[in-house]
């Protein structure tokens, strides 16, 4: 293995008090150059946690693709020396950066006008890797999109749209199987009609794969998308298990109840199950891929997952380059702990959101 194995997190930082993006409402002039001051605080707190792998807010830029907003359209172009600035920085660190469009940009729609910005936004993110000066391995993960009735149809409307991507865009752009519409076998048939790399998504490959493929095949398939000299990279969490509370309010009194309901299996959980991630991780022997964290503490359950691995598995926190050696420096579980209000504001996963659309029928 040329380089130890890297493990990141999405988006918002929860080890400390740094945004991720400039949330301010368009009437007070948000601007990505503001969103990058903030990136560059994310980097340092990533340098001190040696964490070399980070995926960055959708919304960076905010409005700069906003068709009823132009004086928010040159935003990029207007972030050049500080766009260049982050990509050295991030180079110089060893920090792999990529996007996660947002559940809007869905390049299958039937719809000819959300087709249109969807490509805007994608061609926004992708200008922003490249103005960083980023490598190939700097991706914008998406998902097929939406059914709209003919599953097979609509997958075969995002690989017909693929030729009319931008250069930027198809260089960077990567398809991850989902949860509740299209599968691993899915993401591979795009494939093998486009050449589009794709990032496999453990979680997902358990809640929707009606082909039956066996994971680990699956895996080293989806692995093989990438060429020769680029490290694919996959997405690991695993399902929260506990109770939910739900809280139902009378129509006529206005009195509320909490009552408890079993978990919904397709969302992530606070933390990582260590255990699940070792067998994996010891199924995946012999391959070379990055991991994307998708557990809801973000950065305070990689920490988390780093200890755990450690004192249970050596052999798979080996192959992240973390021996006996670093454990004095992780943080115990009493410096893990936040405020529950922290965890209940965190940034959803991208991946998690949710069409307005019934999901695919088993076949």
């Amino acid at each position: 293995m040329s380089h130890p194995l890297r493990m990141g997190f999405p988006v918002k930082v929860l080890g400390r008090e740094i945004k991720s993006n400039d949330t301010r409402r368009w009437q007070s002039n948000p601007h990505l150059k503001v969103s990058l001051e903030y990136v560059d605080q994310i980097l340092d707190y990533l340098k001190l946690r040696k964490i070399e792998m980070y995926r960055l807010s959708s919304d960076l830029a905010p409005y700069a693709t906003h068709p009823d907003m132009p004086q928010f359209h040159k935003m990029v172009e207007e972030s050049d020396p500080e766009l260049q600035a982050i990509g050295k920085k991030a180079r110089e660190l060893g920090i792999r950066l990529s996007f996660h469009p947002s559940q809007f940009v869905l390049l299958n729609s039937p719809d000819e006008t959300l087709t249109r910005k969807s490509i805007w936004d994608l061609s926004s993110q992708a200008e922003m890797l490249d103005r960083m000066g980023l490598g190939d391995e700097a991706v914008m993960v998406t998902h097929v999109g939406g059914v709209y009735g003919d599953p097979v149809q609509s997958r075969a409307r995002w690989a017909e749209r693929w030729p009319r991507l931008p250069e930027h865009v198809r260089r960077r752009l990567v398809l991850e199987n989902d949860d509740i519409r299209f599968s691993a076998a899915d993401v591979l048939w795009v494939h093998e009609q486009t050449g589009v790399r794709c990032v496999f998504d453990y979680q997902h490959c358990w809640c929707l794969n009606p082909e039956g493929l066996d994971m680990v095949d699956a895996l080293k398939r989806i692995l093989a998308t990438w060429p020769e000299g680029q490290r694919p990279k996959i997405h690991f969490s695993t399902p929260r298990m506990e109770m939910r509370e739900l809280v139902r309010q009378d129509k006529k009194t206005k009195k509320k109840t909490t009552t408890l309901a079993p978990p919904v299996i397709t969302n992530h959980s606070d933390f990582t199950n260590p255990f699940e991630f070792a067998r994996f991780m010891r199924d995946a022997d012999g391959l070379e891929f990055d991991v994307m964290l998708e557990s809801k503490s973000k950065d305070l359950a990689l920490l988390k997952l780093r200890s755990d691995l450690l004192r249970f598995a050596p052999d798979v926190a080996a192959r992240f380059g973390l021996t006996p050696a670093d454990a004095p420096a992780l943080p115990d579980d009493e410096a893990l702990s936040i405020d529950e209000a922290a965890l209940d504001d965190a940034d959803p996963d991208e991946g998690a959101r949710r069409l307005p659309e019934e999901p695919r029928p088993f076949a």
